[in-house]
């Protein structure tokens, strides 16, 4: 059996996780991130995406995440997410939310650099949506 260590999943309102896992997959900014334990020291903002955990016992879970942080080092890994939902709680209405938020900062950037980070982020929500919900 893998070793196991400590994750917590936190939103501002919340600490919505805290259990041991074998593993965890974090949406990092660059790319997916597979953490284990005794993981280098890592940190790095995550984009919108599916935070997956494994439990001691085997059962994975799943999280919507829409951007944070993720501090990870050899006995533990903490996402800090700006917003994060159950996958089984997660509906259109609330992708659909994230979406128009995220046309309004398009709508609203005052310069060129804050307009192309509003269009990144529209454009993952955009892929997180076809992703999680039938079409």
């Amino acid at each position: 059996m893998a070793n196991s260590f400590k994750f917590e999943l936190v939103s501002p309102e919340e600490l919505l996780v805290s259990t041991e896992v074998t593993s965890v997959v974090v949406p990092g900014s660059e790319g997916d991130m597979t953490v284990m334990a005794d993981h280098a020291p890592t940190m790095t903002t995550i984009r919108p995406g599916i935070v997956s955990f494994t439990g001691d016992e085997g059962k994975e879970e799943r999280y919507v995440v829409f951007g944070g942080f993720a501090d990870i080092l050899p006995e533990g890994c903490t996402v800090l997410a700006e917003k994060a939902i159950h996958v089984d709680d997660m509906n259109s209405e609330i992708i659909k939310e994230q979406i128009a938020a995220a046309e309004k900062a398009v709508e609203d950037a005052k310069h060129d650099q804050q307009a192309q980070r509003a269009r990144e982020f529209l454009d993952q929500l955009t892929t997180l949506e076809g992703a999680i919900l039938p079409a």
